[in-house]
């Protein structure tokens, strides 16, 4: 049995899957309103100006980018429910998602936090990429070191992932 990487390699048509998760590359450059991110080269950036194919003669459109939809529709990919913290951890918890999320965000410029919500059990993370949400997760069940996680993903082109962190109650 071959790989869809495999059948890529070789010539071979993508599952359906892969094909809308990397449609075929837009001409020129275009423009993010919201964010002026640049997608160039199948690819959004957040600055091209040292780019080596980067050429003056480029046609030049815009768009509203994959997060900022994802904003406006207030939608999300990830989300993550903190449970049971430690007040003394609260203040090193936030900034934790602080510094996670724009050290992510600074690699790749779809990779955002969109809101950190407060709750009766604690705190509702919610991001613009399920990757981002199990990253950050395991990231401060590593950090606090007491934490257990728990990762569900939905079925269906979405792939929402839901996680939840729960502290040991003290």
């Amino acid at each position: 049995m071959t790989s869809q990487n495999e059948k890529y390699r070789r010539g071979g048509r993508a599952g359906r899957a892969e094909e809308h998760e990397f449609p075929k590359g837009k001409a020129g450059l275009v423009l993010c309103r919201v964010c002026n991110i640049v997608y160039f080269k199948k690819s959004w950036h957040h600055n091209l100006r040292r780019h080596p194919n980067l050429r003056e003669d480029l046609h030049v459109s815009f768009t509203i980018c994959p997060a900022c939809r994802t904003i406006q529709n207030k939608q999300y990919e990830g989300r993550i429910t903190i449970k049971n913290i430690p007040s003394a951890s609260r203040a090193n918890l936030a900034a934790l998602i602080h510094a996670f999320t724009t050290r992510a965000y600074q690699k790749d410029p779809l990779d955002r936090l969109i809101q950190v919500k407060e709750t009766r059990a604690g705190l509702e993370v919610t991001t613009t990429e399920n990757q981002l949400a199990t990253k950050l997760a395991k990231k401060i069940c590593e950090v606090f070191k007491k934490g257990i996680i728990r990762i569900a993903y939905s079925h269906g082109p979405a792939k929402v992932a839901d996680v939840t962190v729960t502290f040991p109650s003290p």
